[in-house]
């Protein structure tokens, strides 16, 4: 098997995103430099409401990492090619970014410029081109995430290129066997408070009905895209069930495994296909807004800027033997590598 490239959160992603987002609202721009301003980053306050129209006009959600303001005195005003390479157009929270292999890259504002992951794995702290992130965000209203950081990124910087390692996702062959005890609490509250509370909802509703601790992958539309599916009450639990794997992927595990590989969800006969193309990564032609939203031991959550849509019938009158049902007539991709679940079927499913 022919070795995969250094693992890279695609810098494709920022024309896919912006194609399915809208900007950031102004409230959050403003709440943003008001605390910058509060704890002491006052030149990062002045230098967002300078900037935001022009670096974060086109999508809706997006983390900075701002120096204290005695690296920006030293500096001066720094010039926007060195501000967007502070800028993501992807939210991470401090547990997505701990949780990133050493020389995972993390797209910027700045087209021709990566972040590069540079902590062990091991470490309980996070560094990015060797910059250690000071602790926990400053701001965080679940769409905008701002992190302090020691210094200024070095727009040089660079790291040589390791063979990245295969994920085995086999795991996804068979149900997780823990114990007893789980709950969705934490990770519904962490939904809730990033703006994606309808699948919060679904969540704490265990529309799955587990009898003892699942290992799950849940892709979670945001609110806003959500509203069109207000009061169809017959369609919830195929909304739901489409999004949800049932085994644990993390956003280093989708960008590592085989292009083209095919996951079944607990929506039977529905599959989630995982596709690159240069650097963009898609599910089912979706990129991934916010990778490892909530991130566990046994469950990881995505968001992702749409409803994952059920695939149009193939129209063949002469062939059809379906029995209506139009799950059954959901055509499956016949590319890439299918990864072997237990069908949906066989679960402890009620509604």
């Amino acid at each position: 098997m022919a070795a995969k490239p250094t693992m890279i959160l695609p810098v494709g992603l920022l024309v896919a995103i912006l194609s399915f987002t809208n900007a950031l609202p102004s409230e959050t721009i403003s709440n943003a430099a008001e605390t910058l301003s509060d704890s002491g980053y006052m030149a990062m306050s002045l230098t967002l409401n300078l900037v935001s129209s022009s670096l974060l006009s086109q999508t809706s959600s997006a983390t900075i990492f701002t120096p204290p303001d005695s690296i920006f005195t030293e500096l001066g005003q720094p010039p926007q090619s060195l501000l967007e390479l502070h800028i993501s157009p992807l939210g991470f929270s401090f547990p997505g970014l701990r949780s990133l292999d050493p020389g995972t890259k993390i797209p910027t504002m700045s087209s021709d410029n990566y972040l590069t992951i540079t902590s062990p794995s091991s470490s309980d702290q996070v560094s990015i081109n060797n910059v250690k992130i000071l602790g926990s965000p400053i701001f965080d209203d679940g769409s905008l995430i701002i992190f302090g950081i020691e210094k200024f990124f070095d727009s040089n910087f660079t790291v040589s290129d390791s063979p990245a390692q295969i994920p085995s996702i086999n795991d996804c062959e068979t149900p997780y066997s823990g114990g007893n005890s789980f709950s969705f609490h934490e990770a519904s509250n962490v939904l809730i408070s990033r703006g994606y509370s309808v699948m919060a909802s679904f969540l704490n509703l265990q529309l799955l009905g587990f009898l003892s601790q699942p290992s799950l992958t849940l892709f979670a539309p945001a609110d806003e895209v959500m509203v069109d599916y207000s009061g169809r009450f017959p369609d919830y639990p195929s909304l739901f069930l489409r999004h949800v794997l049932p085994c644990r992927i993390s956003l280093k595990d989708l960008v590592n495994i085989e292009n083209g590989t095919n996951m079944n969800t607990y929506l039977n006969g529905f599959r989630i296909n995982v596709t690159r193309s240069g650097a963009t990564l898609k599910v089912n032609e979706l990129p991934i807004a916010f990778p490892d939203m909530y991130y566990s031991d046994w469950l990881v959550i995505h968001g992702v800027p749409a409803v994952l849509s059920l695939s149009e019938p193939a129209d063949d009158d002469d062939n059809d033997d379906s029995d209506g049902d139009t799950f059954d007539t959901i055509p499956f991709r016949d590319s890439g590598d299918e990864v072997t679940v237990p069908d949906a079927s066989t679960r402890s499913t009620e509604f």
